[in-house]
């Protein structure tokens, strides 16, 4: 069965992001066309990049490298939920993202973004990212603003059409990561 992560990209103490990847799964749990799995960047306390040989080369070190790259690499796609912070994304998920190569190559990745407009440009600046490590980008994505989808900018309170929103981008995360599998198989 196609599996997919759902990796909420904040670390920060009173986070929006763990109400709004909680949403993304269990939307996703209701499907039955893939295995989803919510990971959270907390649970594997990445220092900043502390690996001496480039992640291209797959020579690692640490502990916390090895477990990274075991989860990840248990995936064949991915959805990350990500913050905006100062037109970027966050650095604990930067950071993720930077410690591995092979394990994201060959796979595809749908964006739920959350922040004044939507996270649009953390997700302009992750498509960037993915193109890098031969991640196949969606078009699909969610857009949710802190005017429209939170209250008082804090609680979670999407509109009804975003399950709508997430679903379609589920919809190709899936469809691209089942197309992949041949160039993951090589």
């Amino acid at each position: 069965m196609t599996r997919i992560g759902i990796i909420l990209g904040s670390t920060r103490p009173g986070r929006n992001g763990e109400a709004v990847a909680r949403w993304v799964h269990g939307i996703a749990s209701k499907r039955d066309d893939a295995e989803y799995e919510l990971v959270d960047l907390l649970d594997y306390k990445l220092p900043h990049l502390d690996e001496l040989a480039l992640p291209i080369m797959g020579q690692y070190t640490q502990p916390h490298t090895f477990e990274w790259a075991r989860k990840i690499d248990s995936f064949d796609g991915f959805v990350i939920v990500t913050p905006e912070y100062n037109h970027s994304t966050s650095g604990a998920l930067k950071n993720a993202i930077d410690f591995l190569y092979r394990e994201w190559t060959n796979k595809a990745v749908g964006f739920v973004g959350y922040g004044q407009v939507g996270g649009a440009r953390a997700v302009e600046h992750l498509r960037l990212v993915a193109g890098q490590l031969k991640l196949a980008d969606v078009s699909e994505q969610v857009i949710l603003t802190m005017h429209d989808d939170f209250q008082n900018y804090s609680v979670f309170t999407p509109g009804e059409h975003q399950s709508a929103a997430v679903s379609a981008m589920l919809d190709e995360v899936v469809a691209w990561s089942r197309a992949l599998a041949p160039l993951r198989a090589v």
